[in-house]
């Protein structure tokens, strides 16, 4: 039997259940379709839970117009809603004398980004600012924060189901079809089932290609690439030697460099590091944490040997290999031709920080 349905939403991490909130706060019939028995099992439990402000990304490129609106929108969410978070903010720190004219670069790209309340310190006021710091200079950030995700995620489903939308688990979605009554899919699980979509949004994080590749209609030449990179993070047990978020002035060749983030408990991890993987593999070899240690010196020299302890890794999802600078794809029937379907593609960090904005966008597309 086939059950008919307004909106279907593949996905329930972060961005799908922004998704669902907004779809179904306008007014539509919304299901969450999702493969594993609770929301954010993967991507969205697996990365530094940074509200980022907006400061690296590319000129005009969705993330940076995303990560800028999203940043404001969940601020004012998080306060609403009882959300645990803070603004704790953040040092970009050279180590180097030579990389100090570095950091007037990273503030004049943020202001671009509309970021404009960066300032540049020197280093006698940075320490002054985080005592365990050493540098030569640095940048802040005040509008960096960090955020309960699992608590955000929980408010997005509230929010959603208070409207009556119904969340599936154990549902995957393993084929469909374009039909000229819309889009079919046909989910399997403990309750296999068939379902005709007037709208879909898929929000599949790694599994967002080969979803698109399943539903036949979808034109398999506008199906994003995929590539994966992993990320492993650190634990450092104790008390938390910073009180805000120390990042070093990014590497030239790519990469932010090993970062120190603080969690909402005050527990500090460093990471994550970079490695292009051939999958999806949360697997944290020990050893990579050899590299960890002469990376923190530069800027925390106190660190002691055998500090450090394995934390987990997440995945980024990418569409383009290694050497590539990526931004989100929010693709709709302008690109794939398919009315009602939205997919959306590669959307890594700051997926979290920009979710409502993502989902504001995904809405809009399926209005028209």
């Amino acid at each position: 039997m086939t059950e008919r349905t307004g909106c279907a939403v593949i996905g329930a991490g972060v961005v799908g259940l922004a998704c669902a909130r907004a779809m179904a706060l306008a007014g539509r019939d919304v299901i969450v379709l999702e493969k594993a028995d609770a929301i954010g099992t993967e991507t969205s439990a697996r990365n530094s839970e940074v509200i980022h402000a907006g400061i690296y990304y590319a000129k005009d490129s969705m993330k940076a117009r995303l990560c800028r609106k999203g940043r404001d929108m969940m601020y004012e969410y998080c306060a609403s809603h009882g959300i645990t978070h803070k603004r704790v903010g953040k040092l970009i720190v050279a180590t180097e004398e030579s990389h100090v004219s570095l950091l007037e670069g990273i503030r004049a790209k943020a202001a671009v980004n509309g970021v404009e309340d960066m300032r540049v310190l020197s280093g006698t006021e940075a320490v002054e600012m985080e005592p365990n710091l050493r540098c030569a200079g640095a940048l802040l950030s005040p509008s960096t924060g960090i955020v309960d995700s699992h608590g955000l995620m929980l408010a997005y489903q509230g929010d959603a189901e208070d409207r009556g939308a119904m969340i599936a688990f154990k549902s995957p979605v393993v084929s469909g079809e374009v039909t000229k009554d819309g889009i079919l899919l046909r989910v399997g699980g403990d309750e296999p089932m068939e379902l005709l979509c007037d709208t879909v949004v898929n929000a599949a994080g790694h599994g967002a290609q080969p979803t698109a590749k399943a539903i036949r209609g979808i034109p398999p030449e506008t199906v994003a690439g995929q590539y994966f990179a992993r990320g492993v993070y650190f634990t450092l047990p104790g008390k938390a030697p910073f009180t805000r978020l120390i990042y070093p002035v990014p590497d030239p060749a790519g990469g932010l460099g090993v970062h120190i983030t603080i969690d909402l408990g005050g527990q500090v991890k460093f990471g994550p590091d970079v490695e292009w993987v051939d999958g999806v593999d949360y697997t944290v070899d020990p050893s990579r944490g050899d590299k960890f240690y002469a990376a923190i010196r530069t800027y925390w020299p106190a660190l002691q040997d055998g500090a450090l302890q394995p934390g987990y890794a997440g995945v980024r999802p990418k569409t383009f290999p290694k050497g590539t600078e990526t931004d989100f794809i929010i693709q709709g029937p302008d690109v794939h031709g398919v009315k009602g379907l939205v997919n959306l593609y590669g959307i890594e960090s700051p997926g979290l920080t920009s979710s409502m904005a993502i989902a504001e966008d995904v809405r809009r597309i399926l209005a028209a």
